[in-house]
């Protein structure tokens, strides 16, 4: 529901840059403010849910991003300024991440967490919903109706929330001041390693499901409604691999899984640089590389609950989403920028390979090596 409000302002970008006479730019900044801002936000967040645990904080987190999202449907749709403006705080929507896995986590042994953060993580399909249905409601009813409808749903989450939800006992609290524990994260291996894997797997998959329809409409003539479904198609495809990803982690450990998935994305990307006929190959190569995205994403909490301490789980959540986050953004820049270069995607997909080869590298060596260090009767291999 938090994932849902926060992808509201996407699928209205086009038209915003009509009804506003935006440029490209503008258009592009104020789709990206939300997500920068979700992004970089799950970190002061992740430290704050190890402290006050997640029966807190995801009430506030859910009861403040209704805030901005009335202030969007109903008088911030006016102008760039105030899209803008409430966008930046629309960015609470997506910080719910790093509220989630500490507080599951928690609930759940070792061997268990893998698939559980997994199924947890498939809330990142509200995307899917608010891309199907958020121009549709503005059709039939008018430009407030989306946003309306979403803080409804959200405040109702609240009180459930706040009624239901319970820390799971034992919960281990951290006892250092919040300002020192930033430094404290960033000093641990497995935040650094998980993060980087992050950065490729899910920035992968936001890459794609933010860039697709634009790059089907371009290289292949489809129409924006036939490019919309299959980004969609895409996207629901790597939500549901997610907690499979996770769930093969516990049972062969999550270095396998991102061995193999990341050996997939490194066959597929330059498979479809060629820019080959979408039946079959084509659809092949994107499905195939949309389902390695969305295990790799679920294998990388499996490595992050096996390795960073109890009490660092949220801190530790925290930077590896934000990197993912981060991920994401960087990728349809460069493909933007190179296709207005040389008129082709096909570097763009190739350097996509190489980034892939570099964290298949990277997995079978040092993450291999801190997993078999600190686990040496868990899964490493």
């Amino acid at each position: 529901m938090n994932f849902w409000a926060w992808a509201l302002l996407s699928p209205l970008g086009p038209r915003f840059k009509d009804t506003l006479e935006l440029s490209s730019l503008q258009q592009s900044l104020l789709v990206a403010v939300p997500v920068v801002v979700g992004a970089l936000g799950r970190i002061p967040v992740g430290a704050l849910t190890d402290r006050f645990g997640g029966r807190v904080m995801f009430p506030i987190v859910s009861a403040a991003t209704i805030v901005p999202v009335l202030y969007l449907g109903l008088a911030g749709h006016s102008s760039l300024g105030a899209l803008l403006v409430g966008g930046f705080f629309l960015g609470m929507g997506g910080t719910a991440f790093a509220v989630g896995v500490p507080f599951v986590n928690a609930w759940f042994p070792p061997e268990r967490r893998g698939l559980a953060i997994g199924i947890f993580g498939m809330g990142m399909g509200g995307t899917a919903i608010s891309a199907l249905t958020t121009v549709k409601l503005v059709d039939a009813h008018s430009m407030s109706t989306p946003f309306l409808i979403t803080a409804a749903v959200l405040a109702a989450y609240v009180l459930v929330a706040a009624l239901v939800l319970r820390d799971a006992p034992g919960r281990t609290v951290p006892t250092e001041p919040l300002a020192r524990r930033p430094a404290a994260t960033l000093r641990l291996g497995v935040t650094w390693q998980a993060s980087a894997l992050y950065a490729v797997a899910f920035g992968g998959y936001v890459a794609f499901s933010v860039y697709l329809p634009t790059y089907l409409k371009t290289g292949y003539g489809l129409t924006q409604a036939d490019a919309a479904n299959r980004m969609a198609g895409f996207v629901l495809l790597a939500v549901a691999m997610r907690p499979i990803g996770g769930w093969l982690s516990d049972r062969v450990g999550p270095v396998r899984v991102l061995a193999g998935t990341l050996a997939v994305v490194l066959a597929g990307a330059p498979a479809q640089s060629a820019t080959p006929a979408l039946a079959p190959v084509g659809t092949i190569a994107f499905l195939a590389m949309a389902a390695a995205l969305g295990a790799g994403s679920g294998a990388v909490f499996a490595l992050v609950a096996l390795l960073a301490p109890a009490n660092k789980v949220g801190s530790v959540t925290g930077v590896v989403g934000a990197a993912g986050g981060l991920g994401g953004f960087v990728p349809p820049l460069v493909m933007g920028s190179l296709y207005g270069a040389y008129g082709s995607y096909a570097i763009g997909l190739i350097l996509l390979g190489v980034v892939g080869a570099a964290a298949l590298a990277f997995t079978e060596t040092g993450v291999r090596h801190a997993l078999v260090r600190r686990t040496p009767t868990a899964h490493s291999h």
